[in-house]
């Protein structure tokens, strides 16, 4: 953790939206520990209203609620940033290396009513042609346009060739339509279109979880060699890797020299 002049002292916080520990009992704690000031950095790269939205409004409600002393300031969406996308490459280097046919660049698929939900403008996203390769004010909530930047930024700097590289959306559910093409249908159609030896990165976690572990490397390399692939490779989230925990602590220094 960075180092504070005087006596100053920065301490980490783990909290979890949805299980334990909450959102509110890591506040309390925190108040109850004195803090009055605190970087909220959601672990997750893209905007999207089922996750980092959700994260911030409830962090803010409680801190309101338990600590309305405490001063919360909040890390951005960091899907282009170049400090990530360097830890992102230097990570799948070693996987990169093996002999592959293409890569699978797999992200968390949304409902596509949570894309126009989003879109403040009401007139851009999914209602103009090709709308996330049009610059707007509206692509700082628009999920779709932050994961295709992500994924150009990339392939580009990890030097995968356009058409050696695939972007596809996992973990739908059924009922409304979801952003496509779907992971699950790609993996079962490469084989009879000559990808035999498939590597699959998941850039929308930072941490591997049943997404990335069941998902990915159980029931979609399943999919996969049983369509006849022959090599199927998940690329390991950032997890504690070294060079994420570089980029995280970039990005607190960089709030600590602010302050």
């Amino acid at each position: 953790m960075p180092a504070l002049p005087g006596n100053a002292r920065c301490a980490v916080y783990l909290a979890m939206r949805y299980r334990k520990p909450s959102i509110a009992s890591v506040i309390a704690q925190m108040a109850a520990d004195g803090v009055e000031r605190v970087l909220l950095f959601p672990q997750y790269p893209h905007y999207a209203m089922s996750s980092w939205e959700t994260v911030v409004a409830e962090v803010y409600e409680q801190a309101a609620k338990l600590a309305p002393a405490m001063r919360v300031d909040c890390v951005q969406p960091f899907y282009k940033d170049g400090d990530y996308l360097a830890a992102l490459v230097e990570s799948a280097k070693p996987y990169l290396a093996q002999p592959h046919d293409h890569v699978l660049i797999s992200f968390h698929g949304i409902p596509e009513r949570h894309l126009r939900g989003a879109d403040s403008s009401r007139a851009h996203c999914m209602r103009v042609g090709n709308c996330c390769e049009i610059e707007s004010p509206v692509q700082a909530t628009c999920y779709r346009a932050q994961i295709f930047r992500t994924a150009r930024e990339f392939a580009a700097r990890a030097g995968i060739a356009e058409g050696k590289y695939s972007i596809t959306f996992q973990s739908r559910l059924v009922g409304e339509p979801w952003l496509s093409p779907y992971t699950d249908a790609a993996l079962g159609q490469f084989p009879a279109r000559g990808v035999k030896r498939l590597l699959v990165i998941s850039p929308a976690f930072v941490t591997d979880c049943l997404e990335t572990l069941e998902e990915l490397s159980v029931a979609g390399k399943k999919t996969f060699i049983n369509a006849g692939g022959e090599f199927f490779q998940q690329i390991p989230c950032l997890n504690d890797q070294r060079v994420y925990i570089d980029f995280l602590e970039g990005r607190v220094r960089r709030w600590l020299a602010a302050m």
